[in-house]
């Protein structure tokens, strides 16, 4: 069991080693990455689509790097946009790793590139530990998976620097308690921001790129009381 306990912590340090530097190489030339994360379903493909054609819309220069374990389907879904695009396939991996993220991107991203969305492996377990050398970690939550999704995968959400709530034309339909999963939110993660969004009726549009932006322009950051604890 030890040996099992260091083994984990040995391959988390190196990631966070290697997640460290990406991000300061990443910021010497101008580019943010905001790390999303969801389980399977949540409607995250389809809210970053939109994001990313509203980035090309204000002129903003965006890009995207998206992980499954099989199929360039999101990566096509999220070309639509007109943004630079590249599909990680993880061959049966349930996350992504830093030193993966700065592979795909070698050669690959644009220099102008100004914010860089990576799409996570949907999962809320394994991608949580993992730091990616993002500069914002953005977890999302469809209506239709209950107000105890934080409570349940406290570490996902309880790193959350951002929440946004997808879906939201559903809500009445899914009987979504909106107090009680901020109530929920706010246990594991006290002051987070949380956002409602719907891609179908347009509520919350350029929300996730107005966070980014702020971010890329040196705003504060939440920083999550465990994230605080960790350090």
């Amino acid at each position: 069991m030890c040996r099992a306990v260091d083994l984990q912590r040995a391959v988390l340090a190196k990631n966070e080693a290697a997640a460290q530097i990406l991000r300061t190489e990443l910021t010497a030339r101008g580019t943010t990455v905001v790390n999303l994360l969801s389980s399977p379903g949540s409607g995250k493909t389809a809210l970053l689509e939109r994001e990313l054609r509203l980035a090309g819309e204000r002129g903003v220069s965006a890009a995207a790097l998206t992980a499954d374990l099989a199929t360039e389907n999101d990566a096509r879904r999220l070309a639509r946009s007109g943004a630079p695009v590249k599909q990680v396939l993880t061959d049966g991996l349930c996350h992504l790793e830093a030193d993966m993220v700065a592979r795909h991107l070698h050669d690959w991203l644009p220099e102008s590139t100004r914010l860089l969305f990576v799409e996570n492996v949907g999962n809320l377990v394994c991608p949580a530990g993992y730091d990616l050398g993002e500069s914002l970690r953005v977890v999302l939550a469809s209506v239709t998976e209950g107000e105890d999704k934080p409570l349940k995968y406290p570490t996902a959400f309880g790193l959350a620097q951002l929440v946004i709530v997808t879906k939201t034309d559903m809500a009445e339909a899914a009987e979504f308690d909106e107090a009680a999963f901020r109530a929920h939110v706010q246990q594991v993660n006290p002051g987070v921001e949380i956002v409602l969004s719907s891609v179908r009726d347009g509520r919350g549009a350029g929300a996730l790129l107005d966070r980014a932006l702020a971010v890329a322009e040196g705003n504060r950051v939440h920083t999550p009381v465990m994230a605080r604890a960790g350090a």
